[in-house]
């Protein structure tokens, strides 16, 4: 625990969910650098961090009373922030999907292909999330967000080789990943067959 920011009391959050605005604005200001340096770790850049952050204080401010535990603060808003980071990178793969759709294959997929669609989509969104931060970034500027590796580079302060090594270790760590997943999937349920 930061000991400068401590998460604040279970007595102010329960304070906040009766209430009481003081202390709900004093839980949303001293979960705020804990929330800032979580969203840092997880999302793909400082911007989507910011964002990621901002939506989870707001949550918070909206929803503490379904807090069920006072206790369960930092987990929950983790939980919020983590799903938030998830949730842009989900935008991202899917405007990069959207922009490279043939303009012939305007046809509806069916409801079964928009289902597995999305469920891939999750998957895939939730490899990256697991990523460690630095190859995440890298991974989702240049493979997501299409920007060039020298801009990539620059924006992280890296040469361009960092770059392409931390490019290819994000790329083989995901495409390891999703064939762990792919095989614990194809894998039949139970023992002998």
């Amino acid at each position: 625990m930061n000991q400068r920011f401590p998460w604040p009391d279970e007595r102010l959050i329960k304070a906040a969910q009766d209430g009481d605005v003081t202390s709900l604005t004093t839980v949303v200001m001293k979960s705020q650098p804990h929330v800032r340096k979580f969203a840092i770790s997880l999302c793909a850049s400082p911007q989507d961090a910011e964002d990621a952050a901002q939506e989870a204080l707001i949550i918070l401010y909206r929803k503490i009373g379904t807090l069920r535990a006072t206790g369960a603060l930092a987990s929950w808003m983790f939980r919020i922030v983590r799903n938030e980071c998830l949730r842009q990178v989900r935008l991202l793969v899917s405007r990069s999907d959207d922009a490279s759709a043939e303009p012939e294959a305007s046809a509806e997929p069916s409801a079964e292909d928009a289902v597995l669609h999305r469920l891939e989509v999750e998957r895939i969104a939730a490899a990256v999330c697991a990523l460690p931060g630095d190859q995440r970034q890298v991974l989702i500027m240049r493979d997501v967000q299409g920007l060039p590796g020298r801009t990539v580079a620059h924006s992280l302060g890296l040469s361009n080789a960092a770059m392409k090594s931390r490019l290819h270790r994000a790329r083989a760590a995901l495409r390891h990943s999703l064939t762990v997943t792919d095989q614990a999937i194809d894998q039949p349920v139970g023992g002998d067959s």
